[in-house]
């Protein structure tokens, strides 16, 4: 944890004593907004699945790309970006700046160390604003509400669910949540969405993800690529569909091959 941090009086309790998720994230990421108990249960998790940071940058890697694209060439203005967690490289709003510096962005998130560093989320260049929002996914009303102080909702958002969902056990529950964010959104507003998936081979990802869930932390399910494909009914998705995070449009190989999947599937809709 950075030592210049005093959580005691920054924000909320957090407890140091049972592993969260978005700080073993971090850690996975090369971050330093994590607990010894983070990452005592990160490094159980790569014994099981090595492949747990290969992973988790692949995901940054195609939230990169696909806010590029959202506010490149798509011409978006607007981004929610709801189970942010931790800031780490290439954040929405950096990413999103850089393409389109009047971009627009909120962050929600209910975790208090997210809260601890909303500072840091709360920057912006030129024209463009960063706000955050201290709420839950599963209150979409409540989001969207705080969420229109900075967002116009008679204009184009792109809602990001990225890697929040498996935090729903519940399946339909899943799918209620995005419909509802999604109907609240005008037509040419994009989801751009992904979460881990049931591993296709022997790779000790749903091991892993077991032993994790059993520690103690938030559990985090994870779905079949059909599953996810789910959340984008009535939605026209862009190339290339729901993919590996590492197939959503990649940086061209030397030989043209497409990078080596991973056990994480992602997809970009639009609202017609």
């Amino acid at each position: 944890m950075s030592e210049d941090l005093d959580v005691s009086t920054a924000g909320p309790p957090i407890d140091t004593s049972v592993p969260h998720s978005a700080r073993i994230w971090n850690y996975w990421l090369g971050g330093k907004d994590n607990y010894p108990v983070d990452r005592v249960a990160g490094d159980e998790y790569i014994r099981t699945f090595p492949g747990i940071g290969e992973l988790a940058r692949a995901s940054r890697g195609f939230l990169v790309r696909a806010v590029t694209h959202l506010a490149g060439e798509a011409g978006v203005r607007q981004f929610l970006d709801i189970g942010t967690g931790l800031p780490t490289a290439d954040n929405t709003h950096e990413v999103a700046q850089r393409n389109a510096p009047d971009a627009r962005i909120v962050y929600v998130d209910n975790d208090p160390l997210v809260l601890v560093h909303a500072r840091a989320l709360l920057t912006s260049s030129g024209p463009g604003a960063t706000a955050y929002v201290d709420a839950d996914l599963r209150q979409p009303e409540a989001v969207l509400t705080q969420a229109s102080e900075t967002l116009d909702f008679d204009k184009p958002v792109a809602l990001m669910l990225m890697g929040v969902l498996g935090h729903i056990v519940d399946d339909d529950e899943v799918l209620s949540l995005v419909r509802a964010y999604v109907a609240a959104l005008p037509a040419g507003s994009y989801l751009v969405s992904y979460d881990g998936t049931m591993p296709a081979g022997l790779t000790g990802f749903g091991e892993a993800q077991d032993e994790y869930n059993d520690s103690g932390a938030v559990p985090y399910i994870l779905r079949t690529p059909a599953q996810v494909a789910q959340r984008f009914e009535g939605l026209t998705l862009l190339e290339p569909g729901v993919v590996p995070h590492t197939h959503w449009r990649p940086e061209p190989t030397a030989d043209g091959s497409l990078p080596a999947a991973v056990d994480g599937y992602c997809g970009v809709g639009r609202k017609d």
